[in-house]
């Protein structure tokens, strides 16, 4: 007996003392392990990075952009069935356990020394808190430390922070595959729903990825997602979250994905990335990618889609006009021709446009037999080839092809697209021959009352190359820019009756620098001329007399208030276009002359709010007494103030329009007058055609377009703003006005209207053949008789030696005039003396 109590005391004495060990050593493991803990306090208003969204303007999604791609939701916004669907995969007991789960951990190491013993990595037992733990704050090393400290963080955090927080930043932090972070971006990724949109198996499946989203991915892992999913719904059912009925009903659905429809998404990379530029430079790139910021844009989606088609067909049709420079490859037309099609790499662009490539199987008389790479059969009729001439060099086209096998021959890949109106389960389909533009543009449109850019394209297509000529192209503008030089003469005297010589001049630059012989397109001269002619016609040579009249400091006050350039060099060359600027910021100074000559600066952003809601930057900063907290009760809207600048005489103004809109009915850019409404607009072509323009506007939209070779070059013979950009100005005008009334161009107070002829000037006469009403300041209207401007002073010269240049008289050209033979800009000689004038009868004018 007493053998017996000693055996039970040395045990007791033993445990005690092991349990006095254990107790010991874990202190020691406490106090070792919780020397260096992270701060786990930092996760109490910590704020994870989340994707920030730039929307159109309405509403739908343009772009996002994120290091991780994570929409943050709080905790009691996330319905319960996903909630319970996530305990139930990965922590049974997180409501009631301290942090860590002795039991699972037990069970979880019994299991493991088996998988150790077989070479196989430990399961583990993490709780969501220990979860938590490895990915904020301890980091996922395999080792016991690491375990230790992940036990240790766990258990303070489960009292510093709460079940909730816990939840919280566990579900919105999580990986679930596809570039999802957290459950509400994988709802999105996967179903593109909402959480509360979601389903039971739908939640269910979220669950099942956490372990290893990459190995349960549907998509190339149907039968493993769908048997770990249905193993997350037996938990749920386990754990009675689900009935077992319901359960059996949601293991029996199908895992059905389901991306964005196009509905819900805006395609305009151009616009997008230029938001994103202005983002970046506004906040920074943590901002940008991490803080969530909601961007709501000015992008007219309907606009857009019709300034990318326009702009593409019009590179095309340019394209077509300068030859074929032959098929994108050539492979064996054998009997595996699918396969070697197939491995052809599709040129950039040609998707966005809709092209497939195609093999040349046969040529015939009429008609080429094609195949595409998914086995169809197709035709491409001799008349969509007829235009693909041979081109030799630069300045040189072939013959017109007169049978196709001068255009392709077997084994050709081409790209091609179907023709229009084709029956898509037709046997032989038909098709067209293409191929990617080597020419490139841009298209802005802007609301000109606000600067709200609706709609911006900078190329034929962004996958093949980003750089965006409508913001980061800088190009000579050639005659566009020539309202600002009349608006200017405008402001200083001249009426749109007033005449001005067209006749050669000589341009004394200055000491020891060439005399300057600017000349008129086709070398011709038209003699005294009115103002409005001039624009129409676009005339070199009066635009010179007239701005050395006014003198450059005048011109260039106007070309730089409008913000066409920075700072203009006071060179003449300058008058007729040779100063350089963007689209965006010319289109953005012809949107202040339809205006009324209020000041706008073009923008892309209306609104941008942080991850809380609230607004940080509006481009509209009118004020607005009483718009907060209103409720509506059918009262009229608030007047807001206009606080834009007035920088120009709107008389002026409404002047430079009204002659611009005989750009449109008699000039250089008549292609656009088949529309058969009230437009203006401006062409613009440079030396050797290298950039062509037109710029215009309709009452309420303003658009430019601008064509030209990235490495400038000459387009070719007749190729000038009216015949290359203004057809693309048409047909985005024809496509964006089509259910709009026509609405006359606005007559501000201070006009008078008067009856002239459009080609004198004079005041109107029975039997005149073109009669106009012409706008006029009071007192300014003609008189029956006036003088001609001849020169603007010492600097600028009549050309005596115009006749043995080969200059001859004759009527105005059909196409404008250009910058032609303007030297490299110089310093001009400084003038003050006042214009030479002579006399012209039964003319209007000021001089």
């Amino acid at each position: 007996m007493r053998f017996i109590i000693f055996v039970l005391k040395f045990l007791f004495g033993l445990g005690l003392s092991l349990v006095l060990i254990s107790v010991g050593v874990a202190a020691l493991a406490v106090w070792y392990f919780g020397r260096d803990l992270p701060n786990y306090q930092q996760l109490v208003d910590y704020q994870p990075p989340i994707v920030s969204r730039v929307h159109a303007g309405d509403g739908r999604l343009l772009a996002e952009y994120a290091t991780e791609k994570r929409v943050f939701v709080p905790v009691k916004e996330i319905p319960m069935r996903v909630i319970h669907a996530f305990l139930a995969a990965e922590d049974r007991n997180f409501y009631s356990h301290m942090g860590i789960d002795p039991v699972a951990m037990a069970r979880a190491g019994a299991t493991d020394i088996m998988r150790v013993l077989t070479h196989r990595r430990p399961i583990g037992a993490s709780t969501i808190t220990q979860q938590v733990a490895k990915n904020f704050l301890v980091g996922g090393e395999l080792s016991y430390q690491r375990k230790i400290k992940e036990a240790l963080v766990a258990l303070k955090m489960e009292k510093a922070l709460g079940k909730d927080r816990i939840l919280e930043l566990y579900l919105n932090e999580i990986y679930l595959g596809s570039g999802a972070y957290g459950v509400a971006a994988a709802a999105l990724t996967y179903f593109s729903k909402s959480l509360d949109e979601l389903s039971v198996p739908e939640a269910a499946f979220l669950a099942a990825l956490p372990k290893a989203p990459n190995n349960y991915n549907p998509l190339r892992y149907p039968d493993a997602a769908k048997t770990r999913r249905d193993w997350v719904i037996d938990r749920m059912v386990e754990a009675g979250f689900l009935s077992p009925e319901d359960g059996a009903q949601a293991q029996a659905t199908p895992i059905s994905l389901r991306h964005r429809d196009e509905t819900e998404v805006v395609t305009a990379n151009y616009f997008a990335e230029e938001v994103r530029r202005d983002l970046l430079g506004r906040y920074g790139e943590k901002a940008l990618y991490q803080s969530g910021l909601s961007v709501r844009t000015s992008l007219d989606p309907n606009l857009q889609a019709i300034a990318d088609r326009s702009l593409r067909a019009g590179l095309v049709a340019y394209d077509r006009r300068h030859g074929y420079r032959g098929p994108v490859a050539h492979i064996v037309a054998g009997s595996d021709w699918r396969a070697r099609l197939a491995a052809v790499p599709v040129p950039a662009g040609a998707g966005d446009a809709g092209w497939q490539t195609a093999i040349v199987l046969s040529a015939g008389a009429e008609s080429t037999t094609i195949g595409l790479a998914d086995g169809t059969i197709g035709l491409i009729p001799f008349d969509e080839m007829r235009w693909a001439r041979k081109v030799i060099d630069e300045d040189r086209l072939g013959a017109v092809p007169t049978r196709p096998t001068e255009v392709a021959t077997v084994g050709d890949v081409v790209l091609v697209e179907p023709l229009a109106g084709e029956d898509k389960g037709a046997k032989e389909r038909r098709y067209t021959l293409r191929q990617i533009p080597a020419v490139s543009g841009a298209l802005v449109a802007i609301d000109p009352h606000t600067g709200r850019v609706l709609a911006l394209t900078g190329g034929f297509n962004y996958e093949m190359s980003q750089f965006d000529r409508a913001t980061q192209a800088r190009r000579q503008t050639g005659s566009a820019i020539k309202p600002f030089v009349y608006l200017a003469a405008l402001d200083h005297g001249y009426t749109p009756s007033t005449l001005v010589l067209d006749a050669p001049v000589v341009i004394d630059q200055g000491p020891g620098l060439p005399k300057w012989r600017p000349s008129n397109y086709e070398r011709r001269y038209f003699g005294p001329t009115t103002l409005r002619v001039g624009l129409e016609q676009s005339h070199d040579l009066m635009t010179v007399r007239m701005g050395a009249d006014i003198g450059l400091d005048a011109v260039a006050h106007y070309v730089e208030r409008f913000g066409i350039m920075d700072h203009m060099p006071r060179e003449y060359s300058m008058l007729i276009g040779a100063e350089e600027t963007t689209p965006l910021r010319l289109t953005a100074a012809y949107a202040m002359l339809v205006n009324g000559g209020k000041k706008i600066v073009p923008t892309l952003i209306d609104r941008i709010q942080d991850r809380n809601g609230v607004t940080i930057y509006r481009a509209d900063d009118r004020p607005c007494d009483g718009c907060e907290n209103v409720n509506w009760d059918n009262q009229p809207p608030p007047e807001l103030p206009d606080n834009r600048e007035q920088i120009v005489d709107l008389r002026s103004a409404y002047q430079i329009v009204s002659m611009m809109q005989g750009v449109v009915e008699r000039g250089t850019g008549r292609v656009v007058a088949s529309l058969g409404r009230p437009l203006a607009g401006k062409t613009g072509t440079t030396n050797e055609s290298n950039d062509t323009w037109f710029v215009g506007f309709s009452p309420d939209l303003a658009v430019g377009v601008f064509v030209g070779y990235d490495q400038p070059k000459g387009l070719g013979r007749h190729e000038t703003g009216g015949v290359v950009a203004a057809p693309i100005f048409r047909d985005f005008m024809a496509a964006a006005l089509k259910d709009q009334p026509p609405i006359p161009f606005r007559i501000p107070p201070g006009i008078e209207l008067v009856r002239v002829n459009a080609t004198t000037g004079a005041l109107a006469r029975p039997g005149d053949k073109t009669v106009i009403y012409e706008a006029f300041k009071p007192g300014t209207e003609p008189t029956g008789e006036g003088p001609v401007v001849v020169s603007g002073g010492s600097t600028l010269t009549d050309d005596e030696d115009a006749a043995s240049m080969g200059v001859t008289a004759g009527e105005a050209p059909d196409s404008e005039t250009s910058a032609a033979g303007a030297p490299p800009p110089v310093a001009p000689t400084p003038t003050t003396t006042a214009p030479r004038t002579v006399p012209a009868t039964g003319t209007g004018g000021l001089y």
